[in-house]
């Protein structure tokens, strides 16, 4: 019997286990009909999966952690039986702001210590002339996104929320959001930093691999109760996405790839941008060459199986963030989370 899945994502290159498997045929072997249901904001999908609007959803990690902690709204305890990439992200200032860093910048805009401290020199001479704060955008408050901004701004001293203004910025509009001056940079996934240095209205500063390397970024979340009474379908899905990840991880297979994921209901961008992301060819802006990032993105077995350590390091993140206080019993739950008990009562190999 096929089983029908509704399934949520936001147009992002990481949504691609769950693009791969709905449009090549491979869930349909797995017995699945999988309707992926494009969304604005990670807000939006959380919630809709919280009311049963959704099967299952593309989830930001932390975003994950919260819901089953209660915090930042209700408490919806879930579960991530299987995660869908390992980094993805990237840190982008607009064209202007760049140029204004370069020039004060005492060594290479490369590391992130130095650019961190340019921005810090940014910031002092705003304040002195009563010019208001610069602002940047995460795409969620719990997100690796707001962490790898305030991890790379307190490498100068800088304290997001106080010296920088956060906004919170859906991914589809942070390139508008650059363009239109109403933030001075981003943090967000693929491949919204692209389309902005493209459009010429920004430049990478940094990819998330410079800052935290192998940072568990989206998963695919169920309720917790869900994967409890609904194993079958849990497990024909992490099947499905499992066989996605060795197909997407060819290389062959990008061209391929990079068309579905650019199709009009999927990302609505252009093939041949997210196929340079799928090789990691960084187009960076602000007259520098194009980086070549070697994992800039991981869909491999190793990347998508859960880890409970994970857990504790987005919850170390989430402190650091001022988000939690961390204590034994919260850690138990948050690691909870991360479970691959689908794939080990089933026998399937990551």
């Amino acid at each position: 019997m096929t089983l029908r899945l509704r399934i949520g994502f936001l147009p992002l290159v990481d949504a691609a286990l769950l693009v791969a498997a709905a449009d090549t045929g491979i869930a349909e072997a797995h017995g699945l009909s999988l309707e992926l249901l494009r969304d604005v904001s990670w807000s939006n999908l959380r919630d809709r999966l919280h009311v049963r609007l959704l099967d299952a959803a593309h989830m930001l990690a932390p975003a994950a952690i919260a819901s089953t902690l209660g915090i930042g709204g209700v408490t919806a305890p879930m579960v991530a039986p299987i995660l869908l990439n390992l980094n993805g992200n990237a840190l982008t200032v607009s064209a202007r702001r760049f140029e204004e860093m370069a020039r004060v910048a005492q060594g290479d805009l490369a590391d992130p210590a130095v650019s961190a401290q340019a921005l810090a020199t940014l910031v002092s001479a705003r304040k002195a002339s009563g010019l208001p704060p610069l602002a940047f955008a995460a795409v969620f408050g719990f997100s690796c996104h707001t962490y790898l901004l305030r991890d790379w701004m307190a490498l100068a001293g800088v304290r997001l929320g106080e010296d920088a203004r956060l906004e919170i910025v859906p991914p589809v509009r942070t390139v508008e959001a650059l363009a239109s001056g109403e933030v001075d940079g981003f943090c967000a996934g693929a491949p919204w930093n692209t389309l902005a240095v493209e459009a010429g209205v920004g430049a990478i500063l940094h990819c998330g691999v410079d800052l935290m390397p192998d940072l568990p970024e989206k998963v695919l979340a169920w309720r917790a109760d869900d994967v409890e009474r609904r194993g079958e379908a849990v497990a024909r899905l992490n099947a499905a996405l499992i066989e996605a990840s060795r197909w997407v991880s060819d290389e062959a297979n990008w061209p391929s790839l990079a068309g579905l994921l650019a199709a009009p209901d999927r990302l609505a961008a252009p093939a041949a941008l997210i196929e340079a992301v799928l090789r990691g060819d960084i187009v960076q802006g602000g007259g520098r060459p194009l980086r070549q990032v070697p994992s800039y993105i991981r869909f491999d077995a190793a990347a998508i199986r859960p880890d409970p350590a994970h857990a504790d390091r987005l919850l170390a993140a989430m402190a650091r963030a001022g988000q939690v206080l961390v204590t034994l019993d919260l850690t138990e739950r948050a690691r909870a989370v991360f479970r691959p008990l689908v794939a080990e009562a089933t026998q399937m190999k990551f």
